[in-house]
């Protein structure tokens, strides 16, 4: 009978898993399908230039504003399944609004809607958190992120026969410009039978009703006076009530358990469901909010890292084309291999890490991650800023410059989300990742905003950049310690 509900769990959580990854692959190809051509778009209609940062940012400003409202609702219903149908729903029609583009609001409006349906992106890794365990989840996340990139990738190949799109559809006109927005109607629109079918939100159920079998039939109601919580091992809600795991007494019962079992016997002891809960977090979680857990130290560094990464990744992507076209003369077909190279080291990148995450700790890849990002700023610094020397010398510093910079985002772009779910509490987990996408969206609204103000002073630009960068770098040198799986044997070592 075990078996064969372990069947039936693995395969719901395999139909799952694809389902999560078809979702990652259409916001990658509709990020590449959508991009090349909105800026024409937007002229078609009359808009003046600086509605295309408008329209850029309106995606990311809304996903900003719904994502920890989505990952809250997931948290608190336990239904990941009807986020995702909703945020679809969102997704179909402000797909289905930008192809029909009657003006330049109508066109600003569509992307509002559609970035309402990115915000599932929350319930999604807090969905992935709590179905993983602290050791694989790198792994994971590398490859949800891989699945992004792959879309980014294959993205523009769509467009080489969008572009000759001109026909009549009813009362609307399918032209190049518009021919992107229905087709990624229609994919979105094909993705909700998928989601309705073969997500199964019952694999989590499952999960904790094996944990279930293992709760002690007696429980420790003692509360700690100075805290107000309830010492248990696991993870705790925030009306201090029991979620999982077996209560202790206090602190003191915790340590003991750590100093004297080996993580061999802690195999032996308990379930690994149980053994991968974020059972250090209970001495930091009190009913005093969810926002008290975020402020805490290592998390505001996993905050900052997420921040600055993207405020880094989206200026430079906002600098290379104009600087390209200056210096280098690109023109769109060298710019278009540009990006598909970039998006091949990254995918690659993405790889490497989950292969490297099954031997190394988080913050160790972290942290060269961030070693290769200052490299690459130093470089950009001191030969991009102000190029010299002849075609083949600023070729030859440029491709440098940006090899750098991609190689260095797959490490820390991974290793700071999966840090970040393991030092927050899982039980709120869609709530969490919902704040940390609005920090990133926040970070690649101001990101374009800063490059494309001072693509002539690129010193006070990369000066900033490098600023942010050290800080950062700072940051997690003197969090170092803090930044570790709770679950994790290098705890003892500390």
């Amino acid at each position: 009978m075990d078996s064969q509900a372990d069947r039936v769990l693995g395969r719901e959580k395999k139909l799952t898993n694809a389902v999560i990854g078809f979702i990652f692959l259409l916001s990658g190809i509709e990020y590449a399908v959508i991009l090349p051509t909105i800026w024409m778009y937007l002229q078609s209609l009359d808009a003046e230039p600086f509605y295309l940062g408008l329209v850029l940012s309106a995606f990311s400003f809304t996903e900003l504003l719904v994502g920890p409202l989505f990952g809250y609702w997931s948290d608190r219903t336990g239904k990941t399944k009807s986020v995702i149908i909703l945020s679809n729903c969102f997704e179909i029609a402000g797909n289905f609004m930008y192809f029909v583009g009657i003006s330049k609001w109508f066109l600003l409006c569509s992307r509002l809607v559609a970035g309402f349906g990115s915000g599932a992106g929350a319930s999604i890794f807090g969905y992935l958190t709590r179905v993983s365990s602290t050791k694989e989840r790198a792994a994971v996340f590398a490859m949800a992120m891989a699945c992004r990139q792959v879309g980014l990738l294959i993205g523009p190949a769509f467009n080489v026969f969008l572009r000759y799109s001109n026909f009549k559809l009813g009362p609307f006109h399918v032209n190049k410009f518009s021919a992107p927005g229905i087709f990624m109607c229609v994919l979105w629109t094909l993705m909700q039978p998928l989601v309705v079918f073969m997500f199964h939100d019952s694999s989590l159920k499952y999960l904790k009703t094996e944990e279930d079998e293992y709760d002690p039939l007696l429980v420790n109601e003692t509360e700690n006076s100075n805290e107000g919580c309830n010492r248990v091992y696991g993870a705790i809600n925030y009306n201090g009530n029991q979620t999982i795991g077996t209560p202790f007494s206090s602190a003191n019962d915790t340590a003991a358990l750590l100093s004297h079992s080996s993580e061999d016997d802690l195999d032996a002891s308990f379930p690994n469901t149980i053994k991968d809960q974020d059972h250090k977090n209970f001495e930091k979680v009190c009913p005093n909010g969810q926002l008290s857990e975020l402020l805490r130290e290592e998390v505001v560094v996993l905050l900052a890292a997420q921040f600055v990464t993207l405020f880094n990744q989206t200026a430079l992507e906002t600098l290379v084309t104009p600087l390209a076209q200056t210096y280098l003369g690109f023109q769109d077909l060298h710019n278009s291999l540009l990006y598909f190279m970039c998006g091949i080291e990254m995918l690659i990148g993405f790889l490497v890490v989950r292969i490297l995450s099954r031997c190394s700790s988080d913050r160790l890849l972290l942290a060269f991650g961030l070693f290769i990002c200052n490299i690459s700023c130093i470089w950009c610094l001191v030969f991009m800023a102000k190029p010299r020397g002849s075609y083949g010398i600023l070729l030859a510093e440029f491709v440098v410059g940006v090899f750098l910079q991609v190689l260095g985002l797959p490490f820390v772009s991974v290793c700071q989300v999966s840090l970040f779910s393991k030092v927050t509490a899982e039980n709120t987990q869609g709530f969490n990742h919902g704040f940390r996408r609005s920090i990133g969206g926040l970070a690649t609204i101001l990101g374009p905003l800063w490059a494309a103000g001072l693509t002539d002073d690129l010193y006070i630009m990369l000066g900033v950049m490098m600023s942010l960068l050290v800080l950062l770098t700072a940051m997690v040198c003197f969090s170092y310690r803090s930044l570790i799986d709770p679950n994790s044997s290098e705890i003892q070592s500390q």
